[in-house]
């Protein structure tokens, strides 16, 4: 069976068409600028052929459309008919309370979905827009929706709860979602199998380290507790975003500075995090550049990220009553290597003992960073969320075909 995944952003589109039968990735790309000038497409195929195409992609529909085309193409495509996807699966950021796992879509689920995109309006919208165009353009091709915060379902209302009134939690579901779920799921279990044990008798701390960051505590396979809240603003500082926040802060923000509500929102989720403090980039590369060259707020910037890790890692070795591995993954959990170093030292209280030769010019590739005999392992495992949302596909739609 071969499944498409997409992952639709505001101006993105990112695809993988995979072979379930031994799940290798026949083609992948992104189309970017989709709605603005400079749309372009890269596609490549599983054999190394590379393509990069320029034009007008006026909306998503019309970039699915040129996917498509050119996974159907003579001289760079990877199917000879439209038949060969058998399946779409989609990534969907918000899912409130209404979906505790993947779902095949139906004109219920895409309701549901729609009912919930206040909670994330950036995001929630655009996934909306790739099921759309797969409805119009493969309308007989079973679709289903993975979401980001499935995986965090089974947390504990005194670990998703917020201490405002129970009420605004009853009527608007006020609460912490958490996200980046198939990416924590996806290294959890990949650990877990490297690992040569169960994830049901494991305590693992993932953290999802990119330009949105976010840790988990995964207890027996299952999350217990997250950093990321009601929104992907809450938790660790990120590459724009604010992290924790006095909720009395951003009232006096507001106060002092005379702004409203999506100017404040504006500011903890576009302006601040790693930019705001370094005044250099939200890019983790120019701003360690930045302070290799002595630039001190780019040094405070990494310092800051660096200590909100530990002490979620702390935290969530607390909440857990110890933990047995600690992974890195995501853009920044894969290849900084100076930002791993500091983040696991001085953990030998709780036997974590990092090995910086293990680490040391490791970029992208699987391996185990703590010494040998440390009690508790530290792993770098690079996500595969696209693999995740492929796998649910072919489970929830295989019996129909």
């Amino acid at each position: 069976m071969n499944i498409l995944v997409i992952n639709c952003g505001s101006s993105s589109l990112k695809y993988q068409l995979f072979n379930m039968t031994d799940e290798s990735v026949l083609a992948k790309g992104i189309v970017e600028k989709i709605g603005l000038n400079g749309s372009f497409i890269k596609n490549e195929r599983n054999d190394g052929d590379k393509i990069t195409l320029n034009g007008n992609i006026f909306d998503h529909q019309q970039g699915i459309e040129y996917v498509l085309g050119i996974l159907l193409s003579e001289a760079h495509g990877s199917i000879k008919s439209l038949e060969e996807i058998q399946a779409v699966g989609h990534r969907v950021v918000h899912g409130a309370e209404s979906f505790k796992s993947s779902v095949r879509i139906t004109d219920e689920v895409v309701a549901k979905m729609e009912e919930v995109v206040e909670l994330a309006p950036l995001h929630n919208p655009p996934n909306l827009k790739g099921i759309y165009a797969v409805t119009n353009l493969l309308p007989h091709v079973p679709q289903a929706g993975v979401f980001d915060t499935a995986f965090h379902q089974t947390m504990k209302p005194e670990s998703f709860l917020y201490a405002i009134p129970y009420s605004l939690y009853k009527k608007h579901g006020i609460r912490r979602y958490g996200f980046h779920g198939a990416s924590h799921r996806y290294v959890s279990g990949r650990v877990a199998e490297l690992m040569g044990k169960k994830i049901e008798d494991l305590k693992i701390i993932t953290c999802h380290l990119g330009n949105g960051a976010s840790i988990t505590a995964i207890k027996g396979g299952k999350s217990v507790d997250t950093s990321m809240g009601l929104t992907p603003v809450e938790g660790l500082m990120m590459g724009t975003r604010s992290g924790d926040l006095d909720a009395g802060a951003i009232t006096y923000i507001m106060n002092k500075e005379d702004i409203g509500v999506s100017q404040i929102n504006s500011l903890v989720n576009k302006h601040s995090g790693v930019l705001g403090i370094s005044g250099v980039s939200s890019d983790m590369r120019e701003v360690e550049t930045a302070a290799a060259e002595g630039n001190e707020r780019a040094i405070l910037a990494l310092r800051m990220y660096e200590y909100r890790i530990r002490k979620y890692i702390g935290a969530y070795a607390a909440a857990m009553g110890g933990v047995d591995v600690v992974v890195f993954t995501g853009g920044i959990g894969e290849n900084a290597v100076d930002t791993r170093a500091n983040v696991a030292r001085d953990f030998e209280y709780m036997g974590l003992e990092f090995d910086a030769e293990k680490n040391k010019g490791l970029r992208g590739k699987e391996a185990c960073i703590s010494k040998d005999q440390s009690k508790v392992k530290v792993w770098v495992v690079p996500t595969n969320e696209e693999l995740v949302i492929a796998r649910d596909t072919y489970k929830i739609v295989k019996t129909e075909l």
